[in-house]
């Protein structure tokens, strides 16, 4: 059945609201031909579909950025580089941060309640760092930075700790040992998400170290993603910062 058609028994009333919400449901992407973009993500989810830019020609990802800002007006890029982001910009506005690597069309949602707190154990976890907080940001989220803040010189951590008071969501970044997100997790109220980095000398298995390290953290109240997953740990300090931020308006 065609959307048109769907929507013209509805307005006869042989679909009730209930199925119509229903069926809406199943018209949920758009074949761009290198890829079926998901439109109803956000309605689902909480979020848009953000485009994983690494591995896609500069051509795929400039389609898929036109098909989606056609139906949503924004769209945020993951792990883009130069070329990506010359390809895009052929055919939209965008702006591109080579330390994150994100790329992005349109602007972020204007209700900037509540805040993510973004710290990490070094200036070389500074690109995830950053892949973290940029898409937090672009969900609509604001978004404090503490950087370079590790336990070897843990004095660095404790000049910021009030400003983790008042944090929706902590994300902790770091890589060598990864002990950062279980000292920030034995101090401070928020939930803290943990990102491991690939940063790290040859026993740090290119992030295994601090993945398990952070698995294995004695500090309650902490969740771990995949290693240098910036944008995943963005992603859900925002869904965590928006459901407070909702509790809050209630």
């Amino acid at each position: 059945m065609s959307l048109d058609t769907l929507l013209d028994d509805f307005e006869a009333g042989q679909v009730t609201r209930d199925e119509l919400k229903q069926r809406l449901m199943r018209h949920t992407f758009v074949d761009a031909g290198c890829a079926k973009i998901d439109l109803h993500r956000e309605l689902r989810a909480g979020g848009p579909e953000v485009v994983y830019c690494e591995s896609k020609t500069p051509e795929q990802v400039a389609t898929i950025f036109q098909e989606i800002v056609s139906h949503n007006g924004r769209v945020l890029g993951t792990r883009a580089d130069v070329a990506h982001y010359n390809a895009v910009t052929k055919v939209l506005d965008a702006r591109y941060d080579e330390v994150s690597g994100l790329l992005v069309v349109g602007d972020p949602h204007s209700d900037p309640g509540g805040k993510i707190v973004v710290v990490s154990a070094g200036t070389s976890d500074l690109p995830v760092a950053e892949e973290a907080a940029g898409t937090a940001e672009f969900l609509g989220s604001r978004v404090e930075r503490h950087y370079d803040c590790g336990v070897a010189g843990i004095h660095r951590l404790f000049s910021v700790m009030d400003k983790l008071a008042d944090a929706s969501a902590i994300i902790a970044v770091a890589g060598m040992d990864g002990a950062l997100p279980s000292v920030v997790g034995g101090m401070a109220a928020a939930p803290v998400i943990a990102v491991p980095t690939s940063v790290g000398y040859g026993a740090s298995f290119q992030g295994l170290a601090a993945l398990l390290t952070m698995l294995n953290s004695c500090a309650p109240g902490i969740a771990v993603v995949n290693i240098d997953n910036g944008f995943g740990a963005g992603f859900m300090a925002h869904k965590i910062n928006n459901m407070a931020r909702q509790q809050t308006l209630k």
